[in-house]
């Protein structure tokens, strides 16, 4: 009986929304009528009823119209089930009387989705945001606190720099405003994912989440990474849908460039565009090996070079990100297939020093692309007729990091892993042997997979040489969580990591990253109680999926996240290392049971891991902490801060007295120094050994991060 009223009330509503000219506003309640005649098991209330004609009475406010409607409405209804059968018979019979009546206007067709949402077989994608969860009651409470920035004005200017967008009205947004419009974007993620699977959507607990969550971040308590504090809730997330923007991090193998169904520009491709987004990317030289499971002795994919016999295709490029990318595509496809060769039409991309309005800031005009397609050329035309080589890989890598960080994205990482037995590799930065790479091998840091009990050497006489490279155990990656417990192969699939490697990634996987401040806390309690909103927040993240299906793929499975804390050397003269312990332990806890609850909430697989430290940025500065497990260089430090020489900002720092002058690498930017206090009784890295602060990233590991603990080991020489 449920599946007939509900096709009967569909129905109806379908006529009135569809045949709403005036002539057929008055004819559609007399076919409902004969509908209700025919079928009397038509159960909707009373009250559902009139919604669904009040459009066409008020269309046609006619007397026969307005009379239909009054007895329409006056009806009673009973449950006397009829076969479905009958019903679409009857239906078909009033659609068509309806529009032998009165065809449709042109613009009497509109959608009607809306009305349906009270039905359990309503439409999936219904797309309006939740009702209002962040009250005006309750913002009025913050109007007039002062937000806790922290280092002595340090950590206002950086927020004011860097994430507080243009409103409407051409004003900033006050750090209030901010975290309204994140933290309202976040709670519309999850509304949309509940409402396009047809999930439960508690609006009073999402409430009580909101406002939770608001407080938490307002008093600096934990922060989201600073491109969710730019674009969560902003048209790119809203409107857009560029979920990717929101993750700190990813990874891609170029091992895929040996499946014969993908394009061998993929991982380039993948690396350049989610570089313009501002995410870092790890890669490594797997496409310069042989093939998995084949018997060629050929070391990598081959390079046929472009066809000259064939006419040269031009190509104009749009003026955004994807025409960036997809002209990238088209000429290293162009190598690797043997066909036309490819020119470009620049004429499209807007000039220098226009507004990006999107990601904000200023466009460097055309120029980076076309450098970054000479240098691709280059390398390309050094590889045709053979395998391509590991460096070829990496300086494909980097020539595209370079190019993103001239084209305006502020900044750009990128790690490279490789073997740890090639000489090629462990000589890439290496600039005796490798003078043209000095240009551009700056845009990544260089590791290498390592084995245990493998001979260390090698690698070690060129850390002595240029700090690289780095060592990355694969196998341990893949086998651990927290290194207090057993393997447990959660990451079998993994096969590298983002460019901190804090996370574990597999290929095409991207990753979110959160902080929190235990610092900033009271007591464990309280503490825990952020790790609910902090948890909340990166894990909603992974309910946007990308553009990328190969990305989609890895996220709807892994869900990963890294729940980070930053602040621990303060944390750590404040409640010393045993109690730290015990948060660790009681945090870590409390994460993986939150991931149990909400996962099971949004109908989503647990997160493969749940914890990280990562190093920090610009995030830790605004709430004057200690960029993750790191100790500050000193207690009094002066602090240099890049600045636009068009910056609103720089008037009145300079009538403030603070020390401005012009970056010497750029003239459009100046160079602002503040002053900064990190505390009393806090030892400088200088004073903490190596050894110490190896055990501490140790300890870390052992009771924090099933993920990884990012730290720059100071060694000081005496």
């Amino acid at each position: 009986m449920l599946r007939a009223a509900v096709v009967s009330a569909t129905a109806a509503r379908t006529a009135c929304s569809i045949y709403s000219s005036t002539a057929a506003a008055a004819a559609a309640p007399t076919a409902l009528l004969e509908l209700t005649r025919a079928s009397p098991c038509l159960s909707a209330s009373p009250s559902r009823r009139a919604s669904g004609w009040t459009a066409a009475a008020r269309a046609s406010p006619s007397s026969a119209a307005l009379a239909s409607w009054h007895h329409y409405s006056s009806l009673r209804t009973v449950h006397d089930a009829q076969p479905v059968r009958r019903l679409a018979t009857q239906i078909a019979k009033i659609s068509a009387s309806a529009a032998a009546s009165s065809a449709p206007t042109a613009g009497a067709l509109h959608e009607s989705t809306a009305e349906f949402a009270g039905y359990p077989y309503a439409p999936s994608n219904r797309r309006e945001p939740p009702r209002t969860l962040l009250s005006k009651r309750f913002l009025e409470k913050f109007k007039d606190v002062k937000p806790p920035f922290g280092y002595n004005g340090l950590g206002e200017m950086v927020y004011r720099r860097t994430y507080s967008r243009k409103k409407p009205d051409g004003s900033n947004e006050t750090w209030a405003e901010t975290v309204q419009r994140v933290v309202e974007g976040t709670f519309n993620m999850q509304y949309r994912w509940c409402s396009n699977r047809r999930l439960p959507w508690r609006h009073g607990l999402a409430q009580k989440r909101a406002e939770d969550m608001y407080e938490r971040m307002f008093h600096m308590k934990f922060l989201p990474p600073g491109r969710g504090l730019w674009a969560m809730g902003s048209p790119l997330t809203e409107e857009r849908e560029l979920f990717a923007a929101l993750n700190n991090c990813a990874f891609v193998s170029t091992e895929c460039m040996h499946d014969p169904e993908l394009k061998r520009s993929k991982p380039f491709a993948f690396l350049m565009d989610m570089s313009m987004l501002g995410v870092g990317v790890g890669f490594d030289t797997k496409g310069a090996e042989p093939a998995p499971n084949s018997r060629k002795k050929a070391e990598g994919v081959f390079v046929k070079g472009v066809n000259l016999s064939k006419k040269v295709e031009t190509i104009q490029i749009a003026d955004s990100r994807e025409g960036w990318v997809e002209s990238v595509v088209a000429l290293i496809d162009s190598y690797f297939d043997g066909t036309n060769p490819v020119q470009f039409d620049y004429s499209k991309i807007r000039g220098p020093g226009q507004p990006i309005k999107g990601f904000g800031g200023h466009s460097s005009g055309p120029g980076a692309l076309q450098e970054l397609h000479i240098g691709l050329r280059d390398v390309l035309d050094r590889c045709s007729g053979q395998a391509i080589t590991l460096t070829a890989i990496v300086d494909m890598m980097n020539l595209i990091g370079k190019c993103v960080v001239s084209g305006n994205v502020r900044q750009t990482a990128e790690i490279a892993f490789g073997p740890a037995t090639s000489e090629e590799y462990l000589d890439l930065k290496n600039h005796a042997v490798n003078p043209q790479r000095a240009a551009f091998s700056w845009t990544s840091n260089n590791s290498i997979f390592a084995d245990l009990g493998m001979d260390y050497g090698p690698a070690c006489k060129r850390i002595v040489d240029n700090g690289e490279p780095g060592f990355a155990w694969l196998d341990n990656m893949r086998q651990f969580s927290r290194m207090l417990n057993l393997p447990d192969g959660k990451d079998h699939r993994a096969s590298g990591g983002n460019p901190c490697l804090e996370q574990t990634l597999e290929s095409f996987e991207l990753c979110c990253l959160v902080e929190t401040f235990p610092h900033n806390h009271s007591s464990l309690e309280d503490f825990l109680a952020t790790l609910d909103a902090a948890y909340l927040y990166a894990k909603t993240v992974t309910l946007g999926q990308t553009h990328w299906p190969e990305s989609n793929r890895v996220l709807l499975r892994n869900r990963r996240i890294g729940c980070s804390m930053s602040g621990i050397a303060l944390q750590l003269q404040k409640i010393g290392i045993h109690q730290f312990r015990d948060w660790c332990t009681k945090g870590y806890e409390r994460i993986q049971e939150l991931d149990r609850e909400f996962s099971d909430e949004f109908a989503i697989p647990r997160s493969i891991k749940t914890t990280s430290v990562k190093p920090s940025g610009t995030v830790s500065l605004l709430a004057g902490a200690t960029p993750g497990m790191h100790y500050p260089e000193s207690r009094y430090c002066r602090r240099r801060v890049r600045v636009s020489a068009q910056s609103d900002l720089l008037p009145p720092l300079i009538k403030a007295g603070y020390h401005v002058e012009p970056d010497v690498h750029s003239s459009k930017t100046m160079i602002v120094s503040f002053p900064v206090d990190v505390g009393e009784d806090l030892r400088a890295a200088s004073e903490v050994s190596m050894w110490e602060q190896l055990s501490l990233a140790s300890f870390l590991q052992r009771h924090w991060a099933d993920n990884q603990v990012r730290v720059t080991v100071v060694l000081t020489v005496k």
